[in-house]
């Protein structure tokens, strides 16, 4: 019977004491925390939210990921990553796509629930991708912002299987019992379920 267990050898053992003694932040990077900064989307760049504003999950596992909701910031792309990095605003997106370029910040991890939606089953559910800019002023949603997040988008519609039509890529005041009215009347619809298709 105890030769089923593996035998530790004297070396082994101070090997494993040795390497508890290091301060966890002197660890080799595939230690200490590099599991935290891994992207589900290689493009994005790893902004991460406050744990106290997303509930930890295994999706798709725990719950099925559906829907794909769009937002937009009504802040600033640095203000909104700031938020979502503040314990105490209980909100976060999957994703954050800047106006300027493009440029898509991930501060949620996809297996994990952000709280972006308003509505638990549908933040279950759903990937939420946060737009810079404000529903009223359109010069924010640029060629850049719309062709980098139809690419994302595309990207987590084939990853999860999620139909590319409205249906499932909707806007955030689709959701059931939403105050909230973004993407707004200057969001181009058409345009965009176009560009997913064709990323």
């Amino acid at each position: 019977m105890d030769r089923a267990r593996p035998r530790l050898s004297r070396r082994r053992l101070l090997k494993g004491a040795a390497l508890a003694a290091v301060p966890y932040p002197l660890l080799p990077e595939g230690r200490a925390g590099a599991q935290s900064a891994a992207v589900d989307y290689p493009p994005a760049e790893w902004q991460a939210a406050s744990g106290s504003n997303y509930t930890v999950s295994h999706r798709p596992g725990d719950y099925t990921v559906d829907r794909v909701i769009i937002h937009v910031t009504q802040e600033t792309y640095t203000d909104t990553l700031a938020i979502f990095a503040d314990p105490q605003k209980k909100v976060s997106a999957h994703y954050v796509v800047r106006s300027a370029d493009g440029h898509v910040a991930q501060c949620v991890h996809e297996a994990d629930i952000a709280w972006h939606a308003g509505n638990w089953s549908y933040n279950t559910r759903s990937i939420g991708i946060e737009h810079e800019g404000w529903i009223d002023q359109p010069a924010y949603f640029t060629d850049a912002l719309y062709e980098e997040s139809a690419r994302l988008t595309a990207a987590i519609c084939a990853k999860y299987r999620i139909p590319r039509d409205r249906e499932h890529i909707i806007g955030h005041y689709q959701v059931p019992g939403t105050d909230h009215t973004d993407p707004g009347p200057n969001w181009d619809w058409v345009r965009y379920i176009r560009m997913v298709n064709f990323a």
